[in-house]
């Protein structure tokens, strides 16, 4: 080390730009130093990173053609990832933060990263449940929830609710907000180990493997004989498709994401959209950020549900930075069990 207040700092950078599925060998782990003191003049706070968020949306600023027009920055070689992630904090120059606070929002996946604009950070005000929680349920994927349910889909007693990618991070929770609403809720995984943790676990009334069903249109006819009120969207392609043709008059569908879509060059079309006139379907897009005034309202809210024991919440965690890679590109192949996210050390300095 170059000195007494100098830190190895490891970091996962993005090697090269990534075509088709990522792998791991398109990201790297490398070692560098870093003071843990911001500098004279500085704005923003420097954090160690306790937490690191695997998201779907990460894949696309991987891509070459990705730019700064999308919603989201792009990665560029040679340069850290970056995601949502739960921190401690280790210097601050904001009088929003103080040394030793607990954030979660946006950061670098190394092991300390600097902060320059803390718009994006939020303090960790109850530690009274995981902190791993603030890196998914009570976090970027848990509010998505929340957002794309309550606040899009206008939902109701009775509503028949459809979630694909049901045993994610999103997906799981959309499904328990649905069945304490008193909804019917259906998911559909790509396990049969998700599909049990789906009835048998989350709550949902019906599950299915949409890897063991051929014909989509008819396994949602089995499902919802009278449609479907409410489809809370995240695979996209063939899935939708079949949706559209299931949806009742004035269905409701939340576009979260497209994961099915994210590793193909050209993404399939649809061919259905015909539906959505016919039957005045509302389709939504969204992004959790744009809603962020209702975060308070959705953290007290979840946070009883959990200490009711009326929310599960199921966790893939990963131990240690050198794992990111593979459990990043592991949620694309659907080897996470629940929220996958990445351990990286004990809120200690």
């Amino acid at each position: 080390m170059g000195g007494e207040d100098e830190v190895r700092n490891k970091q996962v950078v993005l090697r090269q730009y990534v075509t088709g599925f990522p792998k791991e060998e398109d990201m790297a782990i490398i070692s560098t130093t870093m003071k843990l003191k911001l500098p004279e003049g500085s704005a923003g706070v420097l954090v160690k990173n306790l937490y690191l968020s695997c998201d779907p949306y990460m894949r696309h600023p991987m891509s070459a053609g990705s730019g700064t027009s999308d919603y989201l920055p792009k990665y560029y070689p040679g340069s850290p990832l970056f995601g949502y992630g739960v921190s401690k904090v280790v210097d601050s120059r904001s009088s929003d933060f103080k040394i030793g606070d607990l954030v979660w929002g946006t950061t670098g996946w190394e092991e300390y990263s600097v902060i320059s604009s803390t718009d994006r950070l939020t303090k960790i005000e109850d530690i009274s449940v995981p902190l791993s929680y603030y890196s998914g349920l009570l976090g970027m994927a848990g509010f998505t929830a929340y957002v794309g349910f309550h606040e899009i889909c206008s939902p109701k007693k009775g509503d028949c609710v459809y979630v694909s990618a049901a045993a994610g991070a999103v997906g799981q929770l959309v499904g328990q907000f649905a069945k304490l609403l008193g909804c019917y809720v259906v998911g559909s995984a790509g396990s049969k180990e998700k599909i049990d943790l789906l009835k048998n676990k989350l709550g949902f009334d019906e599950a299915f493997n949409y890897k063991e069903e051929h014909d989509l249109d008819a396994t949602l006819k089995r499902y919802f004989p009278e449609g479907i009120d409410i489809y809370f969207e995240n695979v996209g392609g063939p899935m939708l498709d079949a949706v559209l043709l299931n949806m009742k008059l004035h269905g409701r569908i939340s576009v979260c994401g497209m994961i099915s879509q994210y590793n193909l060059e050209k993404p399939q079309g649809i061919h259905n959209l015909r539906q959505v006139v016919a039957k005045r379907i509302n389709i939504q897009g969204f992004l959790q950020s744009d809603h962020f005034h209702l975060y308070p309202q959705f953290r007290h809210l979840t946070l009883r549900y959990i200490k009711e024991g009326k929310i599960t919440y199921v966790e893939d965690i990963a131990e240690g930075l050198e794992a990111a890679p593979a459990a990043l590109v592991g949620i694309f192949k659907g080897r996470n069990i629940g929220k996958q996210s990445v351990f990286i050390a004990r809120d200690q300095v």
